[in-house]
């Protein structure tokens, strides 16, 4: 097993509305995909070696910011970044958008348009990823399928906030 990988990850939507039916399965499956299979690792900080994974990520927003606290499995807190919500606020309204559009057509719409309409999804979320990856660029380094995985997390809080 790698070290630098997310052992747990944990929301806090306080202050947040409840989320409906179809965010919280997001959520969950989401979280549980990520638990799965995750790359995620601390570089390097003022020439000291970060903390040895794997880690426990709190995903938070707190003062219209995004929030990432980082601690080992003890406990022990090694990292927190707070990320301005506006470079993700178009991405996540295009996402949701998309999502709509995409859970409308499977009721109605034959199969060819539901596949470009997923297509669609799939790019907003590669862009979304690829914010999230530009935004954590020297604090965290993460794969792809982790921040597509965290981006929806992030889309989840959103919701919300």
């Amino acid at each position: 097993m790698t070290l630098s990988r997310l052992s747990q990850v944990e929301i806090d939507d306080t202050g947040l509305p409840a989320p409906t039916p179809e965010i919280e399965q997001e959520r969950k499956v989401a979280i549980f995909d990520l638990l799965e299979d995750n790359s995620f690792a601390l570089p390097p900080r003022d020439g000291q070696a970060a903390p040895a994974g794997p880690y426990n990520l709190h995903l938070a927003i707190r003062e219209k910011r995004l929030v990432f606290e980082v601690r080992t499995e003890a406990g022990e807190a090694v990292a927190e970044f707070h990320l301005s919500l506006g470079p993700f606020r178009q991405v996540v309204k295009d996402y949701f958008q998309i999502c709509e559009s995409y859970f409308d057509a499977v009721k109605k719409l034959p199969p060819a348009k539901i596949e470009a309409i997923d297509m669609a999804r799939r790019g907003i979320h590669n862009e979304g990823a690829r914010v999230l990856q530009e935004r954590l660029d020297g604090k965290v380094e993460l794969d792809t399928d982790t921040a597509r995985r965290l981006f929806t997390l992030i889309c989840v809080l959103h919701f919300g906030g």
